[in-house]
C-alpha cells in the first residue's frame, strides 16, 4: 500500500478514538441520579441568617432516599422518602418546636436512555406533611397556636423532568415542572381557605463540571450548581386576586463544592414567601440564608 493510504487510514482510526472518547465522556445520569436531583437536598443552615425569620440555632433538612429499582438502568423507579425539617430556636433551652414530617412515596419513569444528551423523565408522588401536633389549632385569642396546633395536609404531584447537556457551558442543566393538588378532603378543615391546596411548581438546575485533568474521570463531581425554583398559588386563597404578588414564593440557591470535601459543600439561598414550615405557613419570609449541603451528584 502507498504511503498516502497508511496516513489516510491513521488519521481515521485518531479522528473515530477522538469522537468516540467525546462520546463516552458526554455525563450519563440515571433515573437514580435524577430523582436524586428532584428530591429536596439535605442541608443545615448556620446560625447567620439575614432577614425576618426567628433567630435559628439552624435549620436541618434531612431527606435520604431509599430506591426500588430493578436494576442501576431501570427507566422505572419508586423512591421512599422519609423527609424530616427541623428548627432548633435560638431561645432559653433552645427549643424545637413541631418538626416538618413529610413521608413521600414518589414514581419515576425515564423517556428515553441516559447515554442521550437531551430525555425527559415523568414523576408523581403521595406525600403527606404534618407537625406531630394534636393541640387546637387556635389560640383563645384566635391566632393560630405556633406552640402545639395540630397541622395535617396530604397531597399529590405530578410532573415532568427536562435534562440536558450544554457543551458550551460543559453544565448538566433540569427543568421541572409540577402540580401539587392537596384536596380538601385531604387537609384539616381550619387549613382551608387560608392553605394552598393547588400549586405550580417551577424550577431550573445546572450543574457546572470541571474543567480540569480530571474532565474525562467517569465519576465527575460538579464544582458548583445553580437553582432557581419558584411556586404560584392557584386556588382560592385568603380572598387573594388571582395575579396577587402573595401567591408567589421563589428562592435562588448557590451551592459550592470545595475538592477538599468529599460529599459536602457550602451554599447560599435566598427565600421569598410564605412560610413552608408546617404551622407557620401565615409567616411571610424574606431571608439570606448559609449551611452545609449533602449534594451528592457524580456524573
Amino acid at each position: 500500500m502507498s504511503r498516502s493510504f497508511h496516513i489516510v487510514l491513521f488519521l481515521l482510526w485518531i479522528t473515530s478514538g477522538f469522537a468516540q472518547q467525546k462520546t463516552d465522556t458526554l455525563p450519563r445520569l440515571y433515573l437514580s441520579q435524577i430523582a436524586h436531583i428532584n428530591q429536596s437536598d439535605s442541608y443545615i443552615t448556620f446560625p447567620t441568617d439575614i432577614g425576618n425569620i426567628e433567630p435559628l440555632m439552624f435549620e436541618a433538612n434531612l431527606n435520604p432516599n431509599f430506591v426500588v429499582r430493578k436494576r442501576a438502568d431501570s427507566r422505572l423507579m419508586m423512591v421512599l422518602t422519609p423527609q424530616i425539617t427541623i428548627r432548633m430556636f435560638n431561645a432559653d433551652s433552645y427549643p424545637v418546636k413541631t418538626p416538618s414530617y413529610i413521608p413521600q412515596l414518589s414514581l419515576y419513569y425515564l423517556f428515553g436512555y441516559p447515554e442521550l444528551a437531551h430525555h425527559t423523565t415523568l414523576f408523581g408522588r403521595i406525600a403527606h406533611h404534618s407537625n406531630g401536633q394534636d393541640g387546637d389549632f387556635y389560640n383563645g385569642d384566635g391566632s393560630i397556636n405556633l406552640q402545639s396546633g395540630n397541622f395535617a395536609t396530604n397531597f399529590l404531584e405530578i410532573g415532568f423532568i427536562d435534562t440536558s447537556y450544554g457543551s458550551q457551558v460543559n453544565a448538566v442543566k433540569f427543568f421541572k415542572s409540577s402540580l401539587e393538588i392537596h384536596p380538601k378532603s385531604w387537609m384539616l378543615n381550619e387549613l382551608q381557605g387560608q392553605y394552598s391546596g393547588l400549586r405550580w411548581h417551577n424550577s431550573f438546575f445546572a450543574y457546572k463540571l470541571p474543567l480540569d485533568r480530571d474532565f474525562f474521570s467517569k465519576k465527575r463531581k460538579a464544582n458548583f450548581s445553580l437553582k432557581i425554583e419558584t411556586t404560584w398559588m392557584l386556588d382560592e386563597i385568603n380572598d387573594w386576586k388571582t395575579f396577587d404578588t402573595k401567591r408567589f414564593s421563589g428562592a435562588f440557591t448557590f451551592y459550592y463544592h470545595p475538592k477538599f470535601f468529599e460529599d459536602i459543600g457550602f451554599f447560599v439561598k435566598f427565600y421569598h414567601g410564605l412560610d413552608y414550615y408546617n404551622i407557620y405557613f401565615r409567616h411571610q419570609l424574606d431571608i439570606i440564608r448559609f449551611g452545609l449541603m449533602t449534594e451528592i451528584l457524580r456524573f
